[in-house]
Order: structure tokens, then C-alpha cells, then sequence
């Protein structure tokens, strides 16, 4: 068992973790932050997408200690009160969800997209950087869709700040 100590949602967490735990087991299992899902075991959905020190990662590939002293954000982290993030508002918006399931890993890495890639989003782009998220219910049109939405969304956000 070992200490750690990070940053999730803003707020300092101390746990203790055996050495082999992943983040997504100590995100769901120790801190009941439940929206980041596993969906595979093996790092092929995206489902449990989280950004580490403001990058997206998928937290079934970290162990728990690599992320000490690291700032975590997870799906419950990006609203502000009851202010939707811009591109939760557009996934809602643009119906970019159908079960839901895959929902918080493409948002949060739809965010780093965007992020990374600021006005220079097109369809291609945005379905290129979105392979390694699976949705087994749409054909991503409305996920691009809202992609594409919340990266106009972001920018006039970040210009009001």
C-alpha cells in the first residue's frame, strides 16, 4: 500500500492504494466519482477518458501512483455549478449521445481536441482525433457535430474570461 496525494475536481485527495491500482479504479471505487466508465479493460474505447495536468489520458492506462501530485479532471469536473462546460452543452444541444455510455470519455477528449487544435477544427480532424473513442450507438455525425459546435462555444467562453 502506498500514500498518494493529487489534485481531482479542484480539490486535494489523499488516498491509499495498492501499487497495481489504476486511476480509473481509484477515480470510481475510492473517490465514487463514477462518471469516468470502463468500458473495455483495455484501452480501446476511450470510455474512461480524464485529463492529467490538463491533458487527455485514458485512466485504465495509469496507475494511481503515477498520477500523484498531478491535477485529475474528470467528467464531474468541468461544469461550473449548474453551468454546463460549452461542449457538454453542445453534446446535449446537438444530441452528440444516445445511451450515454461513451459520453464523458468523447467530451472530455472532444475538450482536448479542441484545446489543442483552437479555431482549425474540421470534420476530418476532429474525426481523426476521435478514433480512439468508440460509441457503439451512432454513427458520430452528431458527436462531430457537437464537436464542431463547442469549439465555437469555447473560444467565445474563453474571450468572455
Amino acid at each position: 500500500m502506498s500514500t498518494i496525494k493529487l489534485t481531482v475536481n479542484g480539490k486535494a485527495v489523499s488516498a491509499d492504494v495498492e501499487d497495481r491500482t489504476l486511476l480509473v479504479h481509484l477515480l470510481r471505487e475510492t473517490l465514487n466519482l463514477t462518471g469516468t466508465h470502463v468500458g473495455c479493460d483495455t484501452s480501446q474505447c476511450g470510455s474512461c477518458v480524464v485529463h492529467i495536468d490538463g491533458k487527455a489520458v485514458k485512466s485504465c492506462t495509469v496507475l494511481a501512483g503515477q498520477a500523484a501530485g498531478a491535477n485529475v479532471t474528470t467528467i464531474e469536473g468541468i461544469a461550473k455549478g449548474d453551468e454546463l462546460h460549452p461542449m457538454q452543452a453542445a453534446f446535449r444541444d446537438n444530441h452528440g449521445l444516445q445511451c450515454g455510455y461513451c459520453t464523458p470519455g468523447m467530451i472530455m477528449s472532444s475538450i482536448d481536441i479542441v484545446n489543442r487544435h483552437g479555431g482549425k477544427l474540421d470534420e476530418a480532424t476532429v474525426r481523426h482525433e476521435l478514433e480512439g473513442n468508440i460509441c457503439r450507438c451512432t454513427g458520430y455525425h452528431n458527436i462531430v457535430k457537437s464537436v464542431l459546435d463547442a469549439a465555437g462555444r469555447m473560444k467565445v467562453a474563453q474571450a468572455a474570461e
